[in-house]
């Protein structure tokens, strides 16, 4: 379909408010307390939903789930696995009578004809444990052992020292099948909010990742492409390849945006170098008597990049022109910020003594198009902020 290049700069520049909503990092109770970051923690969790008489109140229902998931992996011709009645126990050492130390296994399931060996860790990779003594141990007693990984990521090629032979479970299989059972057992999740809501957790932050829209930002989105032209699109078929084809067109327009921004904010920074270099320093020292501006550089990079600094005599604080991306970063640094910042400005700040940072942030009204335009020697916009700025007194310092 035809493309209105004008219609996707406002397309692009419509999303990101909404685009940036998703991509910030939402409320998840595993991230607060960085829990899973350890096999062991995953492990007790695990194992808890595993335990029949679990707080849970699930019963064997995540037992028989997760034996079901291994029943699936095992050979065609392999006995399968009896399907629960299940006792539950961790950090099990499978090492026995043998000198090399202690092997320790981080679930063991095990009923009066069967054992379940699980190693529990991010890849399936046995990570130095051995493959054979936990076969060895789950088979004590003329049981049937099966030894399992279950891991986040399935890379098969980790796999070594008999450890391909296992049977491999990921978080996301087994997770998926304790979401479809709690689905469709509306009494359970009525009766148990709290329970629900620590799977849905663990649902979103193993599996699913945190949602990428809310309802709100959906509408929006859909409102958006309604103003641009691009509602049509949700009457192509197939909707995969319609969404992938907006998708590698929004992309590459963005990136266009992204690239020209860049260029822009360069533009900025020479321009306003220039400025500070053939009319500001003059105007400043004009109005002091000590601490003269005595060179202007623009030598920071990264998150910094966007500033021209004023290095002053006598060991007194630089002070700072800065805007874009490094003006966001110190609004966010400062200990008093300014409430509503207008990014499309230059902003002052002064170099703090005694540490790393700035004291004090101050707006301007010198906007980033005046500066592409090119200053005037009479302006005096900035000149009049830095005098401001230098001489702000402590009680002023953010």
């Amino acid at each position: 379909m035809a493309v209105d290049p004008s219609a996707l700069d406002r397309m692009v520049t419509a999303l990101v408010p909404s685009l940036s909503r998703s991509l910030a990092e939402q409320f998840n109770v595993f991230r607060v307390m960085r829990h899973g970051t350890h096999e062991k923690q995953l492990s007790n969790v695990f194992a808890w939903l595993l335990t029949v008489d679990g707080t849970h109140d699930l019963g064997d229902a995540f037992q028989r789930l997760f034996v079901e998931a291994v029943n699936e992996d095992l050979p065609p011709r392999a006995v399968k696995l009896p399907a629960c009645q299940y006792q539950v126990v961790q950090e099990v050492d499978t090492s026995g009578h043998e000198e090399r130390g202690k092997d320790i296994a981080d679930i063991v399931l095990t009923c009066a004809t069967a054992c379940i060996v699980v190693e529990n860790y991010e890849f399936s990779d046995g990570h130095g444990h051995g493959y054979n003594r936990y076969l060895a141990y789950g088979a004590a007693g003329g049981r049937h052992s099966v030894v399992v990984l279950l891991c986040s990521r399935w890379e098969a090629h980790r796999q070594a020292d008999g450890w391909e032979n296992a049977v491999v479970v990921t978080y996301a299989e087994l997770l998926r099948r304790l979401e479809a059972h709690v689905a469709a057992d509306t009494t359970w999740r009525r009766s148990h909010p709290h329970e629900y809501f620590f799977i849905q957790q663990m649902l979103q932050h193993f599996v699913e990742g945190a949602p990428i829209m809310s309802t709100e930002d959906r509408i929006a989105f859909i409102k958006t492409m309604c103003e641009t032209g691009e509602s049509a699109r949700y009457g192509q078929r197939p909707q995969d390849v319609a969404a992938q084809e907006f998708a590698d067109l929004l992309a590459h327009h963005a990136k266009r945006q992204f690239e020209e921004g860049r260029g822009t904010l360069a533009d900025v920074k020479r321009a306003l170098k220039q400025f500070a270099t053939q009319n500001l320093r003059d105007q400043v020292n004009a109005g002091l008597q000590a601490g003269l501006v005595t060179t202007v550089e623009t030598r920071f990079v990264g998150q910094w990049e966007w500033c021209v600094t004023l290095r002053r005599s006598n060991s007194q604080p630089a002070v700072f022109l800065e805007f874009g991306p490094t003006a966001v970063v110190e609004n966010k640094r400062a200990r008093v910020p300014i409430e509503r910042p207008d990014y499309t400005t230059i902003f002052l700040t002064r170099q703090a003594t005694g540490h790393d940072g700035i004291d004090v942030i101050a707006p301007t009204s010198v906007g980033l198009g005046e500066v592409l335009a090119g200053l005037g020697p009479e302006d005096t916009r900035l000149r009049d902020g830095i005098l401001a700025i230098i001489s702000a007194p402590e009680a002023l310092q953010s």
